[in-house]
């Protein structure tokens, strides 16, 4: 019998995951999974939407996930909550192991025209830091 890739129930509370509601999903998908290390862990259809699950592979033990999710106009059962972005100063932070990491990803970033805040020396315990905006502004 192999293992479950993680727990269903946790036995104590921890953090799972942010949700961002997206008009094309596609589209952000495609910019999760080329502008960070995240990676597409699962992608579904149902009568509400469409909704992707993004992530880092390796982190079976406490995964912390990405949610996705584009609904259809006709069946989204959060029409009249309000959609708000990320922004300004509200964010999702990933670490890079090296500087020139962080580089690449703005010089990439400035490329497609989502550098947000270019390449920036903060004091401690920030470090090294550049934001991009993903396609629905967040």
């Amino acid at each position: 019998m192999t293992e479950p890739v993680y727990k269903l129930h946790p036995t104590e509370a921890r953090w799972t995951h942010v949700a961002l509601r997206v008009e094309d999903i596609e589209r952000t998908i495609d910019f999760y999974t080329s502008m960070t290390p995240l990676e597409l862990l699962d992608q579904r259809e149902d009568e509400m939407g469409y909704g992707a699950w993004l992530g880092m592979s390796g982190e079976t033990n406490n995964p912390f996930i990405l949610v996705l999710a584009q609904f259809f106009p006709e069946t989204d059962p959060f029409k009249d909550a309000p959609n708000a972005v990320l922004a300004p100063f509200a964010h999702l932070g990933i670490e890079m192991s090296e500087q020139a990491h962080v580089d690449q990803i703005a010089e990439r970033a400035q490329e497609a025209g989502c550098l947000a805040m270019p390449p920036t020396m903060m004091p401690p315990p920030i470090g090294y830091i550049c934001m991009l905006r993903d396609p629905d502004g967040n």
